[in-house]
């Protein structure tokens, strides 16, 4: 039986999960310009994610990194509205519940610190990920909010949380 849980990021988990973010991206055929592949900032998401209002939850499966996700306020969105980011499990980790977890801890952090919306920006080629953010109410929108500068990125949703 597997021992999971979730906790905020810490330095030294840098290194473990800028490779989950850049082998899914590469597993999925997504690892291309406009995305987090590319970006300096997942090499340092701790240092990322201790912006104002903003944090990252790291998922642990038997004492291993499996992945996390964040929610970040993002440039251009409107003040009462965050962006869930880079989401990403290895594996062995789908599929388990974790990545339920995840989420769910995400939009009540995103709650406490006051959100109403939570926008994400997504691509086909993780269409799996789509399904299990509309079981949790995110719809489509037609365009992006913001400027999150992820160009590659050509699915955008949005969560109501008030």
């Amino acid at each position: 039986m597997s021992q999971s849980s979730i906790r905020p990021i810490e330095p030294a988990d840098n290194p473990a999960l800028a490779k989950i973010v850049r082998s899914v991206l590469a597993e999925f055929g997504a690892n291309r310009p406009g995305t987090v592949y590319f970006d300096d900032t997942t090499d340092h998401l701790f240092e990322l994610f201790q912006k104002e209002n903003s944090c990252y939850f790291v998922a642990i499966d038997n004492g291993k990194i499996a992945g996390g996700a964040g929610i970040y306020t993002s440039n251009g969105l409107d003040p009462d509205t965050c962006e869930l980011v880079k989401m990403y499990l290895i594996p062995e980790a789908r599929g388990t519940g974790l990545g339920k977890l995840l989420i769910e801890q995400c939009i009540d952090a995103a709650k406490k610190r006051g959100f109403k919306k939570i926008y994400l920006e997504t691509m086909p080629e993780l269409r799996k990920a789509m399904h299990v953010y509309e079981k949790f109410g995110f719809s489509y929108l037609k365009g992006p909010m913001g400027n999150t500068g992820h160009f590659g990125c050509d699915i955008w949703m949005l969560l109501n949380i008030r």
